[in-house]
C-alpha cells in the first residue's frame, strides 16, 4: 500500500491544498493522474499526484482510497516540482500550475492526425564556418552542457551577429549527450522561421512545435510526441517552457527582453525565471539571447548571476546600418504635414529605384488612435473599459483593443450634436494607405494583429516579403522581432515617441529596445542599410542612445535612475489588483488590505503605496483598483508570506465581494 498526496482538479481557493489518499496500485508515481473520492458525497474527481510515500507519516485517520490511475499519461517529476515552485513564487493555486503543464486539448480523431508543418520544404543544411566570436561563445557554454551544470548564459549579440547558429550548435551538443532542448521565441509568427532553420539542420522527425495557434488536436499530438520521446527539440512560444521532456539539457530563449515572455493570465509567471528554475531542477543550461538585454537581465549578468557572452560584430561583416534622426517639429516648421519626413520620403524613393525593400515600423495598429469631436472635445470611449476607442477603416468601426467591443462611429457628436466628429492620430492601417498613395509604383503589405488573425496569414505576408513580391512592409512590433531579410535597405521608424508615454517605469527601456530591434532589420545582406527615426523628442536619452546602438550608455543611465527611484532590479514590485462590479466594494476592500499590511512589521512608508484606480480603471465592466508594494529584494519573501496569509483570510471570509489578483514584477500597470 502506498500513500499519495494529490492536488484536486478543481479551480477553487477552497480546495487549494494537498489531500492524502491510500493507493493499492504500486505503479502510482509523482505526476500520475488519478481519480479519487472527494468531499462528503465522495464524488469521483480527477487529481494529480505530488508526493508518494510508503507510510502514513502523518498518522491521518480514515484515509480514503484512490479509485484508479489514468494511464493515458503521467507528468514528468520536474514539472510537478516546477508547479510547487510557481505556487510559492507567484501566489497561484496548485491547479493553476498544473493547467500549464498538462497536455492541451484532446487526441485527434482517428485518421485526422496532422503534422502542422508537413507542408514545409526544407533542404538539409550543414553547419557554416563559425566566426571567432561564435567559437569563443561555444567554448564557454558547452562545458556546462557536458558537466550538467545548470548555468545561465546571456548571449548579448548585435543584430545579425549569428546568435541562432550558436543556439543550433548548443542544441547539437545537447542531443549528442542524449538529452533534449527547448527553444522559445517571443512571437508565434516567428516560429515558422525558427522551425525551418532547425529542421534544415536536425530534420523534421526530431522537432515538435507547441503554440496557441495550433488546433487542440495538434497541440495534444505534439505534447505526446515530446512525452513519449518522439521528438528531442521543442520549438514554441512562452508556454513551451512546460514541454514534458524527461531529460532536459538546455532551454534557449531568443529575444529574452520581450514582454511577451511574461504571462498575462493566471499564473502570471515570468518565462525566464521559470526556465532558470527548471534548469536547476533538471541540471540543464539556460541561454538568453538578445541584442538588447532587459535592464534586469543585464544587471544580473553584471552581478555575476549569469555568464555574459558578447558578439560585437555582424556575422556577414556588414556594418550596422547608418541611423538618421529626424525632428518632426522642424518638418512642421517647413510646412511638411505628411506622415513621411522629407528625408524618409526621399530614401524610400531611392531604395525602390535600386530594388531594395523597405520596412516602416509604427507600434500602434488601427487607422486612427482615437475618435473625437473638434467642437466640444468629446472622445469615443469603451463603456466597459473606459479607454479611447481606435478607429479601423477596414471595418468602419471604432474598436476597444482590450475587450474587443466594436461601435459604429456616429455621424453627429453624441455630446453636442455637432458634425465635427473625426478620427485623429495614425496607426499602421493609415501608414499602409498613405504609403500606397505616396508610392503608387510600390507593392505594400501590412503585418500587425489585424492582418494575422487568420491561421497562416503571418507566414503568407512574411514569405511574400522574403520572395520580394512586396516592396514595402508596414508593421507593429511584429516586424521588429527577429525577422531576417537580406534585401532590406531601409527601415523607417514612424513615431519613436509612442512607447515613451506609457505609464510604466519600463517605457524608456521599451523604446530603446524597439528602436534597436527595428533598426536591426536593415542591412542584413551584403549591402549596408539605413534607418530613419522620426520623433518629436530627439533629445530623449532612450532615442539618441538607440540611434547610436549604445547599449552601455543607455544601461548606465537607466540603472542609476532605477536605483534612485526604487524599481527593479533593486526591488520587486508586488501588485495587488482588486476588481468587482461595485466600485465602492472594490475601493473598500483594497483599503482594508492596505490597512492589514500597514499593521505588519514589514510596513515602511513609501514601500507600500495606497490603493488607487488602475490606469484602466474599468475593464470588461469591472472596476479596478491596485495596491503596489516596492519591496526591497531581501524583504520580498516576507511580503509574499504576508499576502498569502491575507489571501487565505479572504478565502475563509463570507463577506468578501471582490477578487484580488496578485502579480510579481508586472510588465504592465494597465
Amino acid at each position: 500500500m502506498k500513500y499519495v498526496k494529490v492536488v484536486i482538479d478543481q479551480v477553487s481557493d477552497h480546495v487549494d491544498a494537498l489531500y492524502t489518499y491510500k493507493c493499492s496500485d504500486n505503479s502510482v508515481c509523482v505526476g500520475s493522474r488519478v481519480f479519487v473520492p472527494f468531499g462528503k458525497g465522495n464524488r469521483k474527481k480527477a487529481a494529480y499526484v505530488f508526493q508518494v510515500s510508503e507510510e502514513n507519516e502523518e498518522n491521518i485517520k480514515n484515509i480514503k482510497t484512490v479509485f484508479e490511475i489514468d494511464d493515458s499519461y503521467t507528468l514528468p517529476e520536474d514539472l510537478v516540482r516546477l508547479c510547487v515552485w510557481m505556487k510559492k513564487e507567484y501566489l497561484c493555486r496548485y491547479i493553476d500550475g498544473i493547467k500549464c503543464v498538462i497536455p492541451p486539448g484532446e487526441a485527434a480523431k482517428r485518421g485526422r492526425r496532422k503534422d502542422p508543418y508537413a507542408y514545409m520544404e526544407v533542404a538539409p543544411e550543414t553547419s557554416p564556418e563559425l566566426t571567432e566570436e561564435q567559437k569563443k561563445a561555444l567554448s564557454e557554454i558547452l562545458p556546462s552542457v557536458v558537466n550538467r551544470k545548470p548555468d545561465v548564459f546571456l548571449l548579448h549579440g548585435v543584430t545579425s551577429s549569428g546568435k541562432t547558429e550558436v543556439y543550433m550548435q548548443v542544441a547539437d551538443k545537447v542531443l549528442k549527450e542524449g538529452r533534449s532542448v527547448i527553444v522559445l521565441v517571443p512571437e508565434i509568427s516567428l516560429t515558422p522561421q525558427t522551425i525551418m532553420r532547425f529542421m534544415s539542420r536536425f530534420g523534421g522527425e526530431n522537432i515538435a512545435v507547441l503554440h496557441s495557434k495550433l488546433t487542440k488536436g495538434q497541440r495534444f499530438d505534439q505534447w505526446m510526441r515530446v512525452r513519449n520521446g518522439g521528438a528531442k527539440i521543442l520549438i514554441g512560444a512562452r508556454s513551451g517552457i512546460f514541454a514534458p521532456f524527461e531529460n532536459l539539457g538546455a532551454v534557449i530563449i531568443d529575444e529574452e527582453h520581450e514582454a511577451s515572455y511574461k504571462s498575462d493570465m493566471t499564473p502570471k509567471y515570468d518565462t525566464i525565471d521559470a526556465a532558470i528554475e527548471r534548469g536547476k531542477i533538471s541540471k540543464a543550461i539556460v541561454v538568453l539571447g538578445t541584442a538588447t538585454p532587459s535592464v534586469v537581465t543585464a544587471y544580473r549578468a553584471k552581478q555575476g548571476f549569469y555568464h555574459e557572452i558578447t558578439l560585437k560584430k555582424r556575422y556577414n561583416k556588414t556594418p550596422l546600418p547608418m541611423v538618421n534622426i529626424v525632428d518632426m517639429r522642424e518638418e512642421l516648421k517647413k510646412g511638411n504635414r505628411s506622415i513621411f519626413s522629407i528625408m524618409l520620403h526621399n530614401k524610400i524613393e531611392e531604395n525602390l529605384k535600386t530594388g531594395r525593400q523597405i520596412i516602416l515600423f509604427l507600434n500602434r495598429r488601427g487607422y486612427s488612435s482615437f475618435v473625437s469631436c473638434r467642437a466640444c472635445g468629446y472622445v469615443m470611449k469603451c463603456d466597459d473599459c473606459g479607454v479611447s476607442l481606435t478607429f479601423h477603416k477596414y471595418s468602419g468601426m471604432a474598436e476597444c483593443h482590450y475587450c474587443g467591443r466594436k461601435i459604429k462611429v456616429p455621424e453627429l457628436c453624441p455630446s453636442c450634436g455637432g458634425r465635427y466628429i473625426k478620427h485623429f492620430g495614425i496607426g499602421t492601417e493609415k501608414v499602409e494607405e498613405m504609403a500606397k498613395e505616396a508610392f503608387p509604383q510600390a507593392s505594400v503589405s501590412r503585418l500587425d494583429m489585424d492582418t494575422v488573425r487568420r491561421k497562416g496569414e503571418a507566414e503568407k505576408i512574411i514569405n511574400a516579403f522574403r520572395r520580394k513580391k512586396t516592396d514595402i512592409m508596414v508593421g507593429t512590433q511584429l516586424v521588429a522581432k527577429g525577422l531576417d531579410f537580406a534585401n532590406v535597405g531601409l527601415v523607417g521608424i514612424m513615431a519613436a515617441d509612442i512607447t515613451l508615454n506609457i505609464p510604466d517605469y519600463r517605457s524608456s527601456e521599451r523604446t530603446f529596445q524597439l528602436i534597436v530591434q527595428a533598426a536591426g532589420r536593415s542591412g542584413r545582406g551584403e549591402q549596408p542599410g539605413e534607418v530613419v527615426i522620426q520623433t518629436y523628442s530627439p533629445e530623449n536619452r532612450a532615442i539618441f542612445t538607440a540611434a547610436k546602438n549604445d547599449y552601455e550608455g543607455f544601461y548606465k543611465n537607466e540603472i542609476a535612475l532605477r536605483s534612485l527611484t526604487g524599481y527593479p532590479p533593486f526591488t520587486n514590485i508586488i501588485r495587488l489588483v482588486f476588481l468587482g462590479e461595485n466600485e465602492d466594494n472594490v475601493k473598500t476592500e483594497a483599503s482594508e488590505v492596505y490597512e492589514r499590511i500597514k499593521e505588519s512589521d514589514l510596513f515602511v512608508k513609501g514601500e507600500v503605496l495606497r490603493p488607487q484606480p488602475t490606469y484602466m480603471a474599468k475593464l470588461n465592466d469591472n472596476y479596478r483598483y491596485h495596491l503596489i508594494i516596492k519591496s526591497p529584494v531581501e524583504k520580498t519573501s516576507g511580503y509574499i508570506k504576508l499576502i498569502s496569509e491575507i489571501k487565505n483570510e479572504r478565502t475563509a471570509s463570507a463577506r468578501i465581494k471582490t477578487n484580488m489578483l496578485t502579480e510579481i514584477d508586472p510588465y504592465s500597470f494597465t
